[in-house]
């Protein structure tokens, strides 16, 4: 228990100086309420014009100011009340006031200089109150808790701000991560029996760490923690620590373990601990980082006892905490979160899945192959789109086709259809995809080809999806190089079919991610002819350094490396494509036909040699609506010509209708009328519809009329004739 801390001798001189002044202005404004004026210029109004005042009163304060109020009568007979505030200064009979006011008052005044100063109290002692009010706040926030850094600080700033947290999630709400989920199932069953693991001499960890990439379900885990384990789980996040103030952060934690103690046993979860717990060097002094940083090691594992708390913290920044975080007595356990394999990909999957509407035909295995590298949360994400776009199709039950979608949406962003693309863009575009997709199949150590499409998303015109033939935990040498000449296969592709001359700017995000992989090789994976050297850390380029600490000499040789190793995977790319240059044909004909090409489309073009099924009925397609073109059944035309066409045709009918309703003979407008008014439109536009014209036109009501007189039908053969 802490002693109650002495109020200090400060606090009591204060407060005697402020009574001192309370007690002064009270005795001061009770002084002289009372006074004696001379106000010769009253007597006056009532001798020059009595009867025209009543109940005059003339209030004088001790502070200089006069109030004069009353009923006078104007010129009409109306008695009109009034009241006059102004200075004592007006009584003077040099001031240019002074004629108003006799001119105005005249007849009887009751002149009193007894003014009440209850009002004049109260508004002097306004500000003392407030300034009493003030220090007893700051009084009591300084002096809770063992002043300012051992309780809450000055207006509650060293508050405690970790939330006792009840979740709903179970260790059955997630899927993916078995191994991890075994290590805190084991937490939770100390915390549930204790008594089991102290008599066997063991000891809880009393801290675990989770780390991995964004996405993973870390804090997941800790909710699943909290949802099973029945005690007291409180929350907070790195950056909740710190304020403005120096010390708050000390104080945050202090209280945290404080109000943790009185709940034991109990679990403290600390998400983004990176932002609080980094490495202290030399630069970072005394300040406020270290001070949080140095009080939870202490509270962690200090001097004092700290039984029956256990801190769960989780970071995807391990690299950067601080060693005496690390170590066993604190963070005893680092469980490594990592993304999910293709099995686990599937796990997850079929989680998501409950509560919507899926087609049973869907194949949760092919989903998660076409989902490499994606993570827990972004799983999720692709169901949630695929629901949506169910929705908005008006469908009612999810598919494959959606799904897909979902991904690529996830993937690249939603799809531009519209986007303007010239016939040169998109043979350009179709080129580019295919060189990838070759090199995709005909190079051993590429990544398996899923998916090809040249729709534009985001940023770019189109995109292949690759994914591992097998996933494995290590990449090779061999593999690297197939992965840069992958990348680098588009630009081949464009160099073999238009020429170097003729190469464009699509290939700028392959050439980045290839120049990436090659530089890794050299100054990290000593793959390369400058031996075994370590150039750049993983840590140093977890920083945002691009270069390590070495000579420019050594610089300039690690960039010859990189466009050696560059340079070789562009030549095996370019051989590999002028041996398949036919299949390279095939590949780029079905984009420029369907647009996108799934994996079991291009394995038919690569052990067939010829057009898929898919690509041959929609040429076959084309050329059927190309002959119905040139022969007129189909004619091209731009929305706003059919309005157009449309509007003569209702001003002919008007026309027609106003003649002789009785004749069978009126004139219709025939088909080739309108064939004819229809065979020259303007140059298609955007949104032009194919109209044909047998269903073009429809057959315009006939006029009703009269029955006509024999000798009127008579004249109308005649007429036929």
């Amino acid at each position: 228990m802490k002693e109650k801390q002495k109020t200090s001798w400060w606090f009591w001189l204060v407060l005697v100086i402020i009574l001192a002044i309370i007690i002064t202005s009270i005795v001061f404004t009770l002084q002289g309420s009372s006074e004696t004026r001379n106000i010769n210029w009253l007597n006056d109004f009532v001798t020059s014009t009595p009867n025209k005042l009543k109940g005059v009163k003339v209030n004088l304060s001790i502070n200089g100011y006069m109030n004069i109020a009353g009923i006078y009568q104007n010129g009409a007979g109306n008695w009109i009340k009034f009241s006059i505030g102004a200075s004592q200064s007006l009584l003077n009979s040099d001031n240019p006031f002074y004629l108003m006011l006799s001119t105005y008052l005249n007849g009887n005044a009751v002149i009193s200089t007894q003014t009440s100063n209850w009002m004049g109290i109260v508004m002097s002692l306004l500000p003392i109150l407030f300034m009493i009010i003030i220090f007893t706040v700051m009084y009591k926030s300084m002096t809770k808790g063992g002043g300012m850094g051992g309780g809450q600080g000055i207006f509650g700033m060293g508050k405690n701000r970790a939330t006792q947290t009840k979740t709903n999630v179970k260790f059955s709400d997630v899927a993916g991560i078995e191994e991890e989920k075994s290590e805190l199932i084991e937490l939770v069953d100390y915390l549930k029996n204790p008594q089991k693991y102290v008599e066997a001499g063991a000891r809880v960890p009393k801290g675990v760490l989770m780390e991995g990439p964004p996405g993973t379900g870390k804090t997941l885990l800790a909710k699943a923690v909290a949802g099973e384990a029945g005690v007291a789980f409180f929350s907070i996040s790195g950056s909740e620590f710190e304020e403005m103030f120096v010390g708050v952060g000390a104080s945050r934690v202090r209280e945290m373990f404080v109000d943790a103690k009185k709940n034991a046993p109990c679990i403290i979860f600390i998400d983004e601990i990176d932002a609080v717990g980094r490495k202290r060097s030399a630069s970072m002094g005394t300040g406020t980082s270290e001070q949080t940083l140095n009080q939870l090691l202490v509270e962690m594992d200090g001097f004092g006892t700290n039984s029956g708390v256990i801190v769960m913290a989780a970071t995807n920044r391990s690299d950067v905490l601080d060693p005496a975080l690390l170590r066993p007595g604190r963070f005893d356990r680092v469980i490594q979160v990592s993304l999910p394999d293709i099995r686990e990909r599937e796990a997850i999957l079929k989680l998501h899945s409950r509560g919507k509407k899926i087609e049973a035909s869907v194949d949760w295995h092919r989903v998660a192959e076409r989902t490499p590298g994606f993570s827990g949360a972004q799983l999720e994400n692709v169901l949630n789109e695929a629901a949506i776009l169910m929705v908005r199709e008006n469908k009612s039950i999810i598919t494959i086709l959606e799904i897909d979608e979902a991904i690529d949406r996830v993937v690249g962003g939603p799809a531009k259809k519209n986007r303007a693309m010239t016939k040169q863009d998109k043979k350009i575009v179709s080129y580019h995809e295919s060189g990838h997709a070759l090199i995709g199949l005909k190079l051993e150590s590429a990544s398996k080809v899923q998916k090809v499409t040249i729709i534009p998303r985001g940023n770019a015109g189109g995109y292949t999806i690759m994914t591992p033939k097998d996933e494995t935990v290590f990449s090779s040498k061999k593999d690297l190089y197939a992965m840069i000449a992958g990348y680098l296969g588009g630009r081949a592709a464009e160099e073999i079919m238009f020429g170097k001359e003729n190469v464009t700017t699509g290939a700028h995000d392959d050439l980045d991610k290839a120049t990436h992989i090659a530089r890794r090789m050299v100054v990290q994976f000593g793959m390369s002819s400058l031996g075994m050297t370590k150039f750049l850390t993983m840590a140093e380029e977890s920083y945002g350094r691009l270069e390590g600490t070495y000579s420019d000499e050594t610089a300039s040789k690690i960039d010859k490396e990189i466009q050696k190793i560059l340079d070789q995977a562009y030549v095996e790319a370019i051989e590999i494509i002028n041996q398949h240059k036919d299949t390279l044909e095939l590949l780029a004909e079905s984009l420029n036909v369907l647009e996108t090409i799934t994996s079991e489309q291009i394995d038919y073009i690569d052990k067939e040699g010829k057009l898929p099924k898919e690509v041959v009925e929609a040429k076959e397609r084309w050329a059927e609506e190309s002959k119905k073109k040139e022969s007129g059944d189909i004619i091209d035309i731009d929305l706003e010509d059919v309005k157009k066409e449309e509007a003569k045709f209702k001003k002919k009918s008007s026309e027609t209708k106003t003649e002789d309703l009785s004749s069978e003979t009126a004139k219709k407008p025939s088909k080739s009328d309108v064939v004819e008014e229809t065979k020259k439109p303007k140059s298609p536009k955007s949104g032009a519809k194919k109209i044909s014209k047998e269903t073009d036109e429809k057959p315009k009501k006939k006029p009703t009329s009269k029955k006509p007189s024999p000798k009127k039908k008579d004249d109308d053969e005649e007429t036929k004739k």
